[in-house]
């Protein structure tokens, strides 16, 4: 009944999980294994991958302005989510056809810069359920709209190298 035992038990179940339809997941226990799945399933085309995430937890939870955005293009990528274990664990999967954007954030009194963040569109939500999270907040239905949501301070998105 522990929070820790709550919590690890929850990363025991996603681990567990079999995946969506169109998703491959791996969970990794080493950071080398999360830049091998991360190769693994981009390729790399002789180009490479690289790995992009917010700054920080700065500006959470209040109002903000955005700044400079970058990205925007269709891509694949692969998210890693950090997870609550005694020893780390990140849940990645990849992600087919996505949008990313890069932002920097700005305070709204100030229009000073407090974070540089990262953001991914989902472009394909079919495979989602119908109580997801994200149709409860926005409405709409698997198949229906796009979801974008920030990546959070510590996860971690790939990409093929522009």
């Amino acid at each position: 009944g522990t929070a820790m035992r709550q919590a690890v038990a929850s990363t025991v179940a996603e681990c567990a999980r079999a995946p969506s339809r169109r998703e491959t997941k791996r969970c990794a226990t080493s950071a080398e294994d999360v830049v091998d799945f991360a190769v693994e399933m981009l390729g790399g085309g002789g180009s490479g991958v690289a790995v992009r995430s917010t700054e920080s937890a700065a500006g959470g939870g209040r109002d903000v302005r955005l700044g400079r955005i970058a990205g925007g293009g269709v891509t694949r990528s692969v998210s890693c989510h950090q997870s609550l274990f005694p020893y780390l664990v990140y849940y990645c999967h990849s992600v087919p056809r996505v949008r990313l954007y890069e932002a920097d954030i700005l305070d709204v009194d100030s229009n000073r810069k407090i974070n540089h963040g990262v953001a991914i569109c989902h472009l394909d939500t079919s495979d989602w359920s119908p109580s997801h999270g994200a149709f409860v907040a926005l409405g709409g239905k698997p198949g229906e709209i796009e979801v974008c949501h920030w990546i959070f301070q510590g996860d971690m998105t790939w990409t093929l190298v522009d």
